[in-house]
């Protein structure tokens, strides 16, 4: 009798096992896979400045590659300080941030303040 309920137990066993490793794969090729962006598709940090000076961006102070995107430092057309967030194969602005103006207002005013004390 004890062999019969330990024989059943791992056929049981082995059959979980079993099925559980032929549902792995199975689950493992519904999940989503990013695949890595080829820098060779990239456009050129001279195509990107030229790409968001004809969109009305000025005074582009840096453009540097970061996380599979370009982060860019400019001036907008109303002439407010932005960081922008660029696609590298499409040159297309993904995401602007406007850096406050007055802020850099107020450091220049401290740093004035600071030199005549």
């Amino acid at each position: 009798m004890k062999t019969r309920t330990l024989l059943a137990s791992l056929a049981m066993a082995a059959g979980l096992v079993a099925g559980g490793a032929a549902l792995v794969p199975a689950f493992a090729q519904n999940a989503p896979v990013a695949a890595p962006m080829s820098e060779a598709a990239w456009l050129s940090i001279p195509q990107i400045h030229d790409k968001l000076t004809a969109a009305g961006y000025r005074d582009i102070r840096s453009v540097e590659r970061e996380r599979n995107r370009y982060e860019v430092k400019a001036t907008n057309a109303e002439g407010q300080r932005v960081e922008l967030y660029v696609d590298p194969q499409s040159g297309e602005v993904m995401k602007t941030e406007r850096k406050r103006a007055d802020r850099d207002d107020e450091d220049r005013e401290r740093g004035a303040k600071d030199r005549r004390d």
